[in-house]
């Protein structure tokens, strides 16, 4: 049959759908004749850096994805790890960055329903979300626009879906400004039992079409998710996604209960490039060729074209490879639901990838070539290296302790999130142990009288630019420390790549030494990486982001009565830092916060220490030796005693005089491997002892007492103070946009 081509394919037209001339060679090649129009937009769809991983692939090989719990690594919906008792937790974090630029509430809206989705098209249910934000500078004028309509989407789409935020980040920087970062997190608990996999099995059999119906809004998504932006942007509003959470909900019930049934063969998620994607996927890992007849496919406006309907992203849809047996009994669930449900297909033994719409064939590809056999680049990639340690003693004191810290706790990056986190729903399911402000979010396992999982989102991305590999060695060991901080076991990880344009070497290389570093710490520590994502052409007019590389990770509490948080800290407990003292200023938050300065190398991260020093602080939360505890961090010392002093309420003497070092390195230094913990009275002795027996550093800093926050010689400010400048940034910033849109 020929195959109609009613629209001419012209340099300019290829240029637009994304691909290079070399590609495009590669196309007429593989099918021996020019494409059609829907099938040009189908090799577009799959070969764009968003779907096909084209750039990255080589290196994302490199990282760790096995380990002793996991189940399912990468190559799926999501992850999936062991938690004992034959239930699994099953993760994944996505961006949704060029889309929340472009149009902010949808785009963060549709985020968080992709990566739902992602989760329960395995079979898990829903248990926590998480959202890493990242936008420009607070004074650029379309920050506090982005802001309100991603925190709002975010929002609006979580909490109707009835799932809880329990953790995540938000950061300002300039290098964001045309360019905004929404990487959304989601897990489930699923049985281990009865997990969906999406590998077509079986010739012959149904392709059905699940959920909402099929509208025009996003066409083109994936492809505009993988170019840089410039001043078109404007113009690439229709490609964003329009989301529905209520429909989702319905979704979610209808899925789980058919995965009952045993009516489902194989299930695939319609995320980016829609049902191109989903099909395709399905096909290829099943060895199985598919044919789809686009005139049974369930559509929400009239006269769409076949490019239209393969290229839609329209939300809350499904694939399914079905038992044919099981054809009412699952008609009949979504029926109930009131979602559509249509036979729209068949698996084929051709591998091939065939297409019908008003009686013409209007795409045959070879389906193994569109899936996993995508092009893959080896990327010129140049080591741009990392900066020269930075001298502190060109670094002067402060001469104000009390205002520096002041100015630090009220910095837009580590100034209180409440403001953000209030629009969500945090406790929503009834299972949420800690909310938003802590080390980590804890959610309790439903059904199980101990269990509770940990869910923690970090990277430092002034300190990948700095030093790649040393950055992407950070972003996981704070993850890591982070999990420990409550007293979780870390499992599992996953992370969210976010970076420039590839095809600039610096670019590139960025990229890989922040790989190479995060895949050295997942291997220290024991946290493999079983899902992601990557996102590349964060550019707009050639400036590209901070590298941003993301890692979400997953721990499980065994007996969350001893899980730890950060303000439990009581009068009369003793302060004891574990680790070694504070040494290392440069790219530290009080430089960059307080004296406007971004110098040296970021600090180096050893992994042994990590693992020596986060083995004992676990051990001794779950020894209930610790009453809080706090990993250091961003902002060093000062920071993480002021978040605790404001947590709890409760004031705290420091004397800092048996330090090794400058006050100023003591209290800001931002030295890897390290916690503060608040320990009984009675029990300090014990807890130090053990700690030197361990060959773990420590060091006793003072007393929880009073209402101010001292430190001997240096300063004292009321615990009011700082939680008053800490809490009011972010509510004075976004006030600031009501009034400016009320003007």
């Amino acid at each position: 049959m020929t195959i109609p081509n009613t629209v001419a394919i012209t340099e300019d037209l290829i240029a637009a759908h994304g691909l290079k001339p070399d590609e495009y060679q590669r196309i007429l090649d593989l099918i021996g004749r020019e494409p059609s129009f829907t099938e040009l937009g189908i090799f577009s769809a799959m070969w764009n850096e968003h779907c096909s991983y084209k750039s990255s692939k080589k290196w994302l090989r490199t990282l760790p994805t096995d380990g002793p719990n996991v189940i399912q690594g990468p190559g799926e919906n999501a992850g999936v790890v062991d938690i004992g008792d034959g239930d699994c937790v099953v993760f994944k974090m996505e961006s949704h960055n060029h889309p929340s630029y472009i149009e902010p509430y949808q785009g963060a809206a549709t985020g968080v329903g992709g990566i739902l989705r992602d989760v329960f098209t395995m079979g898990a249910r829903p248990v926590a979300a998480m959202n890493a934000l990242r936008f420009g500078e607070p004074d650029h004028p379309k920050t506090r626009h982005l802001v309100s309509g991603v925190v709002a989407g975010v929002g609006g789409y979580g909490n109707s879906f009835g799932v809880p935020t329990v953790g995540g980040e938000v950061e300002f920087d300039a290098r964001y400004n045309g360019n905004c970062l929404v990487n959304a997190f989601a897990a489930g608990i699923a049985k281990t039992d009865a997990i969906f996999l999406s590998e077509a099995k079986g010739v012959g059999l149904p392709v059905v079409y699940l959920g909402a119906k099929t509208g025009r809004d996003g066409v083109g998504g994936a492809t505009m998710a993988s170019a840089e932006f410039d001043e078109s942007i404007e113009e690439k509003r229709p490609t964003v996604q329009v989301g529905d959470p209520f429909t989702e909900k319905c979704l979610l019930e209808a899925c789980l209960e058919l995965m009952q049934t045993g009516a489902v063969i194989a299930i695939q998620d319609m995320g980016a490039a829609g049902l191109t994607c989903s099909a395709v996927e399905m096909g290829a890992k099943g060895d199985l060729g598919i044919e789809l007849n686009l005139d049974q496919v369930p559509v929400r406006e009239e006269n769409m074209s076949a490019y239209e309907m393969m290229l839609s992203e329209s939300q809350e849809r499904m694939l399914m490879v079905l038992e044919p047996e099981k054809e009412a009994e699952a008609k009949a669930i979504f029926v109930k639901w009131g979602l559509d449900f249509a036979i729209v297909g068949k698996t084929t033994d051709d591998l091939r990838f065939r297409i019908l719409h008003n009686g013409d064939e209007v795409a045959n590809l070879p389906i193994k070539e569109l899936g996993d056999e995508a092009p893959e680049y080896d990327r010129e990639w140049r080591d741009v290296g990392g900066l020269s340690p930075l001298d502190i003693s060109e670094v002067d004191e402060p001469e104000d302790y009390g205002q520096s810290l002041l100015d630090l706790v009220g910095a837009p990056n580590n100034a209180s999130r409440r403001w953000v986190w209030e629009q969500y729903d945090t406790l929503i399911q009834g299972n949420s142990l800690q909310i938003p402000g802590g080390d980590a979010g804890v959610v309790r396992v439903d059904g199980h009288p101990t269990k509770a999982l940990a869910f923690s989102s970090d990277v430092t991305p002034r300190y990948v630019e700095a030093d790649p590999f040393e950055g992407g060695k950070q972003a996981v060991a704070e993850c890591w420390r982070n999990l420990t901080a409550v007293g979780a076991d870390p499992l599992a990880s996953t992370d969210n790549l976010n970076f420039g344009n590839p095809e600039r070497p610096e670019i590139m290389g960025q990229l890989v030494k922040a790989i190479e570093g995060i895949g050295e710490a997942c291997r220290a520590l024991d946290f493999p990486i079983v899902s992601g994502n990557v996102s590349l052409y964060n550019e707009t007019n050639g400036e590209a982001i901070l590298p941003t590389p993301t890692i979400g990770g997953v721990g499980l509490i065994p007996d969350w009565s001893q899980m730890a948080r950060i303000g439990d800290a009581a009068p009369g407990d003793v302060i004891i830092q574990i680790g070694g003292d504070g040494t290392h200023l440069g790219q530290s938050a009080w430089m960059r916060d307080c004296l406007g300065r971004a110098e040296g190398a970021p600090p180096p991260v050893d992994l042994m220490a990590e693992r020596r020093n986060g083995d004992f602080i676990r051990s001794a939360i779950r020894n209930a030796l610790v009453t809080a505890c706090h990993d250091i961090s961003s902002g060093g010392l000062a920071l993480a005693l002021a978040e605790m002093a404001i947590a709890s309420g409760h004031g705290m003497e420091i004397d800092l005089s048996s330090g090794q070092g400058p006050s100023h390195a003591l209290l800001f230094g931002e030295d890897q491997a390290r916690y503060v913990v608040s320990v009984s009275d009675e029990l300090a002795n014990y807890v130090t002892a053990s700690a030197e027996g361990a060959g773990v550093p420590f060091r006793i800093l003072g007393k929880v007492t009073g209402d101010s926050l001292t430190v001997e010689g240096l300063m004292s400010v009321p615990v009011s103070t700082l939680r008053t400048t800490h809490e009011s940034w972010f509510p004075s910033f976004m006030d600031t946009a009501a009034a400016m849109a009320a003007e």
